[in-house]
């Protein structure tokens, strides 16, 4: 699933995270290569945070984040599990709560 971030992608990160000056991720060493790992790893000091960073997002951008996943181009592996709770909450009740179900489903057959 390594990808290469987009202009897009970018513009999400530095929505989510504004304080995040450099896109490498010190513990690999090389550039991020999904967009969520990152926040919930590095910046997010709770889940709480986590959601507030997630409301930062139009329905569109959420949207887009949620297909990446569906598409297996954007990670949940490395999102901290509270956090993965709180993304399904936020699309649960800005996007769908169908999505939100699958999203959920998919989190948890991958774990396994």
């Amino acid at each position: 699933m390594a990808r290469k971030l987009n202009s897009q992608d970018l513009l999400l990160l530095k929505k989510l995270a504004p304080e995040l000056v450099d896109h490498t991720c010190e513990h690999a060493g090389h550039e991020f290569r999904s967009v969520l790992p990152p926040v919930s790893q590095h910046l997010s000091i709770s889940s709480r945070d986590f959601a507030l960073r997630l409301a930062k997002l139009s329905d569109e951008e959420l949207d887009y984040l949620v297909n990446l996943i569906f598409e297996g181009m954007e990670s949940l592996h490395c999102v901290r599990k509270e956090h993965v709770d709180a993304l399904v909450d936020v699309i649960g009740t800005r996007i769908s709560k169908v999505k939100a179900t699958e999203l959920l489903e998919l989190y948890k057959f991958v774990g396994d």
